[in-house]
């Protein structure tokens, strides 16, 4: 895998030769959000996006997107929307997530986890310098007849520290949707995934993409586009892990329910944010449910974003310096950028900022 490091605008308008293909833009409106960043443009097609944030400088802090094509590749922008890292040779990576702390080698590495839709496969990188440390491409979804993983999610288990990807694919059965893999060192110094369930129910139309996982409380989210957001526990191990724990946002969307992250606020409380993709739009949902039913996930408030049919987001509570002392939100857009949006933007007068620079739960 050959890394190559990029910056400047001169760079990236000559890497910018095939440009993305976008959607109508709806008219936008006088609610209509405006990024106070739009990162540099990457070579093809953005789809989605996760934070790295830096433990020692936040104001360092980096966004891990994905450029989804053929020869495809993964990007790093800094606070500014500079591409600071590209890692190119990517057979179509849709989604990328990370996790903090993996023992490999004996010490602890930050890692980033991409699809790769055309190779059947998930790639492994160390974070912040992208340097790949999977040996090579793992195969996923073997043994079945729809393969194409597509979303990706990472679980830190709290009372062991384990590590588990849970992934999503193109298409798939109505049941088993979904599978789980442990991630651990293979004792040379490499990622290796092990498949530990599959899971998941799927509506029959449309298709599953975007996954999160709040780490923290337990939980998988993830979007089947035309049913609504489905609920299940994250731990593998645990006695009813396949058992669906909710289904919302079934009503209120145009079309396609997508992109979803987590706003984790340290005291439990916090927000799912969703992407409706075709009104560019986030539906916001309480991560902590409803009192006396956390499974009980009613519509807050609806965002109108700038970002173009976005179908893949982060966000973080964590204070990133003075750009974004009370969190980040970042959403894809179809012209091939990034849109970056203090959380305050999303809050408005109707939700909690989480200041005093508090980390997400569970996170470094």
């Amino acid at each position: 895998m050959r890394m190559t490091i990029v910056a400047g605008l001169s760079v990236l308008a000559a890497l910018a030769g095939a440009a993305a293909q976008t959607h109508p833009r709806p008219a936008a409106g006088p609610d209509t959000l405006k990024p106070l960043v739009i990162t540099e443009r990457v070579q093809h097609d953005t789809d989605d996006p996760a934070i790295w944030v830096n433990a020692k400088d936040p104001a360092r802090s980096l966004i891990i997107g994905t450029d989804k094509n053929v020869d495809g590749a993964l990007y790093a922008f800094d606070l500014t929307g500079k591409v600071v890292r590209r890692v190119g040779g990517l057979k179509r990576p849709n989604n990328v997530d990370l996790e903090y702390g993996f023992k490999l080698g004996g010490k602890s590495v930050d890692i980033v986890v991409t699809t790769e839709r055309l190779g059947d496969t998930i790639r492994v990188f160390s974070a912040p310098d992208l340097l790949p440390i999977d040996g090579g491409p793992i195969p996923v979804f073997e043994g079945e007849a729809e393969r194409g993983p597509m979303g990706v999610a990472l679980y830190k288990r709290p009372r062991d520290g384990a590590i588990f990807a849970v992934l999503s694919r193109k298409s798939g059965p109505r049941e088993g949707y979904l599978w789980q893999y442990r991630l651990e060192d293979d004792g040379r110094g490499r990622v290796k995934a092990t498949k530990v369930r599959a899971f998941g129910a799927y509506g029959g139309e449309g298709e599953i993409e975007a996954v999160a996982v709040d780490d923290a409380l337990g939980y998988v989210y993830y979007t089947d586009e035309w049913k609504g957001v489905r609920k299940y526990g994250a731990d593998p191990d645990a006695v009813d892990a396949n058992r669906e724990l909710a289904l919302f946002g079934g009503d209120g969307f145009t079309e396609d329910r997508e992109g979803v992250s987590i706003y984790a606020i340290d005291d439990g409380t916090g927000y799912i944010l969703v992407s409706d993709q075709q009104a560019n739009k986030f539906h916001v949902f309480p991560r902590e449910g409803t009192k006396g039913n956390p499974h009980d996930h009613p519509r807050l408030k609806v965002v109108s974003v700038a970002a173009n049919h976005s179908d893949g987001s982060d966000v973080t509570s964590a204070a990133l310096g003075r750009s974004f002392p009370d969190g980040l939100f970042v959403a894809m857009s179809d012209d091939g950028v990034f849109h970056y949006y203090s959380w305050p933007q999303i809050a408005g007068s109707d939700l909690t900022v989480a200041r005093g620079g508090r980390r997400p739960a569970g996170k470094p």
